[in-house]
């Protein structure tokens, strides 16, 4: 019996195609690249073609030498990575090494993880796409001469350890820019009117003043609007038009990769980063009674195309479950932008018999909430249309128009399974069944209000992808890392959940956008994506494309490098003391940890302290010397450390001065940071104490069990509000209502 090798990326992966395929297939794992560039070099030969050397991966030569040796007694290799550009490099790779122990290589894509998509496509095999490698060496050389050549020019003018990437910069140019348009943006004043009407049977409803003599109705400040209120407060008024008209909303098309990692952050509050993740396990497979099975299709996609049979499955469902008016007569397709890749659908369950309810309690907490939200996005995509009953009703007196706009659902359709934001299904203005045109009302009260218009949103992750999305920057499957980069490096944080560009990432920014202006620039960052969709598609050669980039490129960075000396010292910034050791002048420097202050006689005068600037005064003192501590923020966040140093060492946790909540203990909880960054408060006599909680505590007693700690929580529904870590009960929201915005 034919004995056959089958090579995936990931363990998980292995373990649910293993129980499709039976005893005559060996399933393994080549978990992840076996190869890459160098670390500690360039690793392209700039004078041959830009070919890249290709190294085995530190710690993968023990499972290559496996793979090697399970090839050579299999009757055939199939080697199935992910269907990506990067799947089809590790794929490439596999075979160059394996090919001396088997040449029976062959190549399979499973778009989904199920036994009939596993078994058809170990029945079809395909041979490796030399152009898709041809495209993922182009891509993955273009991303090294950046960096490593770059990167060095930041060591050199900022300090060693940054680091410059070709999309991450654009990336962080978009935050930047938007930043700076929020910091020159001058609020204008403006107000609105809102009149209270009633009708002759005594019914009431609202309007707002939309014309005046024909123009719109621009009340720039409260003069104008007082002296428009004594004129609408003598006229008489009627209704001048009232109409009304169906409306229709189509369902949005299922996911793409993009399109789910904007949605599940904002309705899942999730990090772009979590969404993969999770995604990837349901791709790969979760246990179920029945097995180990892959859930969704393959995640990472930028098409909505969806096979016939899953269309014909879903609308099969929705007669089922809804009824046959939620079935529209045709089965829905939609349309692709025009850089999409069509190879797999989009994203969707790979089953219609495993809804979610039925599968919940063998999912975890995250798992369910992306499945559903998956599950419910297909299915709503073939559901007919939502209907609307729009009625529009104007109000006139003498020069003066007012409008009320009312919205019904007639139907529900697709909204029925995946609801809409408010804001995108329309206005919800009640407008009185009784009233007619040309009836008269009278003016019960008015109500002006003043406004001031608010500069451009700051980015989240979720608008930051649809952002590099519609620019057509990076891949959909490249924006978590993207996200990732930027706040692992400092160039961003969260704030509200938005993202803000530090300091650092303001002063990268800046010297990177002056100096390589036509590289980190948008459209050319598109054009390169396009011209590697160009060489996947056969259209282009990898060797033209990247002479057409390393040429204006090169000249770039030997131009920026003769600066590095002027660059570096337009960084520096004089200060109004002298050195206390030497007498010599003392500047503000760039270093690992922020700003400083430095000697200019360095090196043979090392004297540093730190910015007063970056500092904040405590009340608290010492415990060695008996100095004013002060705040200080170091590579993992903030820290109380003594105004004496560098002569005193001495540092502790930030305290919240809340006490510990824990029975018996005398500890505070303090800021600290988990091994990944992530912020935490945990008690001060850690070990001894294990309290700890991921919101900032308040010391407040709960109203309703009396535990003394609350939990300072945000959300997008509720705002700000405040709960019970041991009852969950909440408190606040009513202040949270009226308070401000959270950024999501």
């Amino acid at each position: 019996m034919e004995k056959s090798l089958v090579i995936v990326e990931s363990d998980a992966k292995s373990k649910t195609i293993k129980k499709f395929l039976g005893e005559h297939f060996a399933v393994k794992a080549s978990v992840g690249h076996i190869k890459n560039l160098p670390k500690n070099r360039l690793g392209v030969d700039l004078t041959n073609g830009f070919e890249p050397e290709f190294i085995t991966i530190r710690g993968r030569g023990k499972i290559l030498q496996e793979l090697k040796k399970l090839a050579q007694n299999s009757d055939r290799v199939f080697i199935a990575t992910d269907p990506d550009r990067e799947g089809e490099a590790i794929a490439a790779h596999l075979a160059e090494e394996i090919e001396p122990s088997n040449a029976r290589i062959q190549r399979v894509l499973f778009h989904e993880i199920t036994e009939k998509a596993v078994r058809e496509a170990i029945g079809n095999p395909l041979t490796i796409d030399p152009d898709k490698v041809e495209a993922q060496k182009a891509r993955r050389v273009m991303d090294r001469l950046v960096g490593y050549q770059v990167s060095p020019f930041l060591w050199k003018t900022i300090y060693r350890g940054l680091s410059a990437g070709r999309v991450q910069t654009v990336a962080l140019r978009l935050l930047c820019e938007r930043e700076e348009q929020i910091l020159k943006f001058a609020p204008r004043e403006y107000w609105t009117i809102e009149a209270e009407f009633r009708t002759r049977g005594g019914e009431t409803f609202k309007a707002k003043l939309m014309k005046i003599a024909g123009g719109d109705a621009d009340l720039p400040d409260e003069a104008g609007v007082r002296r428009h209120s004594e004129i609408l407060q003598g006229l008489s008024y009627e209704v001048s038009d009232l109409k009304t008209r169906e409306l229709e909303r189509n369902p949005y098309p299922p996911y793409t990769t993009s399109t789910l990692q904007q949605d599940a952050v904002r309705r899942l509050s999730m990090t772009t980063k979590q969404i993969m993740a999770v995604a990837q396990q349901l791709y790969e497979g979760v246990d179920l009674p029945e097995g180990r099975v892959g859930l969704i299709s393959y995640m990472r996609t930028d098409s909505t195309r969806l096979s016939a049979t899953a269309v014909e499955e879903a609308r099969q469902v929705i007669a089922e479950g809804y009824g046959l008016e939620y079935v529209p007569a045709k089965p829905r397709q939609f349309s692709n932008k025009k850089s999409a890749q069509d190879a797999h659908e989009a994203i969707r369950p790979t089953s219609l018999n495993r809804p979610p309810q039925k599968i919940a309690q063998y999912l975890t907490p995250q798992q369910k909430k992306l499945y559903e939200l998956i599950w419910n996005r297909f299915l709503a995509c073939q559901m007919a249309a939502a209907k609307f009953r729009q009625t529009i009703l104007e109000v006139r007196g003498g020069d003066y128009l007012f409008r009320t706009i009312g919205t019904e659902a007639v139907f529900k359709g697709f909204m029925q399974l995946y609801e809409v934001e408010e804001k995108e299904a329309g206005e919800r203005n009640a407008v009185p069944p009784g009233v007619r045109k040309s009836d008269a009302v009278s003016l019960k009260g008015l109500d002006p209000e003043q406004h001031f218009t608010k500069p451009p949103a700051r980015f989240n992750e979720s608008s930051l992808v649809k952002e590099l999305d519609s620019l057509g920057i990076g891949r959909p499957s490249t924006y978590a890392l993207i996200i990732s980069i930027l706040l692992d490096r400092k160039y961003a944080e969260r704030q509200a959940r938005t993202l803000v560009p530090t300091e650092l990432g303001v002063t990268v920014n800046g010297i990177l956008v002056r100096q390589f202006p036509d590289i980190f620039n948008v459209g050319f960052t598109a054009q390169m994506e396009e011209e590697l969709d160009q060489i996947e598609s056969g259209d282009k050669k990898r060797l033209d494309v990247l002479q057409d980039f390393y040429r204006p490129f090169n000249e770039a960075v030997t131009k920026a490098m003769d600066k590095k000396e002027e660059i570096r010292e337009s960084l520096q910034q004089e200060h109004d003391e002298k050195c206390p050791k030497c007498g010599k002048d003392l500047v503000v420097k760039w270093g690992r940890n922020g700003r400083f202050i430095a000697c200019t006689g360095y090196p043979d005068c090392k004297f540093t302290k730190p910015l007063k600037e970056d500092m904040v005064e405590t009340n608290e003192t010492c415990d060695k010397c008996g100095s004013p501590m002060v705040v200080k923020t170091g590579r993992f966040g903030r820290f109380l450390a003594c105004s004496r140093y560098p002569d005193c060492k001495s540092t502790k946790p930030l305290s919240t001065g809340v006490p510990c909540p824990a029975e018996g203990c005398t500890g505070t909880l303090v800021e600290k940071r988990s091994g990944r960054g992530k912020m935490f408060f945990g008690c001060s006599r850690y070990p001894d104490c294990k309290f700890a909680t991921w919101y900032r505590p308040l010391a407040q007693k709960c109203e309703k069990c009396g535990f003394p700690v609350l939990e300072q929580k945000v959300s997008k529904k509720k705002g700000e509000y405040l709960q019970c870590p041991q009852c969950k009960a909440t408190s606040g929201e009513e202040q949270a209502e009226t308070g401000p915005e959270t950024g999501s």
